[in-house]
């Protein structure tokens, strides 16, 4: 999100980072709530759903690992102040994130206190990363920022390739 923001006035970051980690936050919350509709609506199974956030949690590994200078993870990035895309949506609410929430409910949905406090704990630590960024990339410098992208595509990759087995193992004992 840094790149998407390195031609905005730097007084603005803050405040547009705010706007997108609420929408973002917005976002989980609504496919929280009505997660089931969604599902039943599109006819999407929960094996379906599995397999496919595996799938697409595995290329945005694959791609934090290996970058591109060609190919961005979040594609083209429209000119000026971002807003929706790519910032809450697909960075901080993206399909995998989105994917795991339906899974969630759709799993266990008599948790749905702790699956709710997840969410929201997991989005403020988000936030607080986020508005920290501009030092963390100072304290880290860039080679740091680096491997601690590999670092976390390595643990994506790991993540993705369970969601994996998971599904499979769904799929086989339907």
């Amino acid at each position: 999100f840094l790149t998407v923001l390195k031609d905005v006035d730097p007084r603005r970051i803050n405040r547009i980072l705010l706007r997108e980690l609420l929408i973002a936050l917005l976002t989980l919350l609504v496919f929280f709530a009505l997660g089931r509709q969604i599902l039943g609506l599109f006819g999407i199974s929960h094996v379906a759903l599995e397999l496919a956030g595996g799938v697409i949690l595995f290329l945005l590994a694959v791609r934090m690992i290996f970058p591109s200078e060609a190919v961005s993870p979040i594609g083209n990035v429209p000119e000026g102040e971002p807003f929706i895309v790519p910032l809450a949506i697909p960075l901080i609410a993206g399909p995998s994130a989105i994917s795991v929430i339906l899974l969630m409910r759709s799993r266990e949905p008599e948790r749905w206190v702790e699956w709710l406090f997840a969410i929201l704990l997991a989005w403020a630590a988000t936030s607080i990363i986020m508005l920290s960024a501009g030092r963390l990339q100072k304290f880290l410098s860039r080679r740091g920022l680096f491997a601690v992208e590999r670092l976390m595509g390595l643990l994506l990759t790991t993540i993705a390739i369970e969601m994996l087995i998971s599904g499979i193992r769904m799929f086989i004992e339907e």
